[in-house]
């Protein structure tokens, strides 16, 4: 596995816990379709929250929200559609969700942004 994709995992990792501690109930991590993948799928009360995580270790190509562009909020939507039609969730109230992960040395700062897109 590439750094990348380590330090991926531990921010989904860290995002998950985060969720958990507020409240969320995880319903499903990396939901792939050939439309995309959703990191995070989880219940906030009565809602379906769809979470992209994005973890960055310093701020050179921008902060990890500026990296869910139009292209990628797109693959997002279409994704989550497939996901919407395949669970059956068409009744449900659904927001989509980015969390940032700022990983310094052995700390480490989590941002949540509700109702992204």
């Amino acid at each position: 596995m590439y750094l990348k994709h380590k330090i991926g995992k531990i921010g989904e990792n860290l995002a998950c816990e985060y969720l958990m501690n507020n409240g969320y109930q995880i319903l499903e991590r990396n939901f792939e379709s050939r439309q995309g993948e959703i990191d995070i799928v989880a219940l906030d009360k009565n809602e379906v929250v769809f979470i992209e995580v994005k973890t960055r270790t310093n701020n050179k190509y921008g902060t990890p929200v500026e990296a869910v562009d139009e292209n990628k909020q797109n693959h997002l939507i279409r994704t989550i559609e497939y996901y919407i039609y395949k669970r059956n969730l068409h009744d449900k109230f659904i927001r989509i969700d980015v969390i940032e992960i700022y990983l310094y040395r052995h700390k480490y700062k989590v941002n949540h942004i509700k109702q992204i897109i």
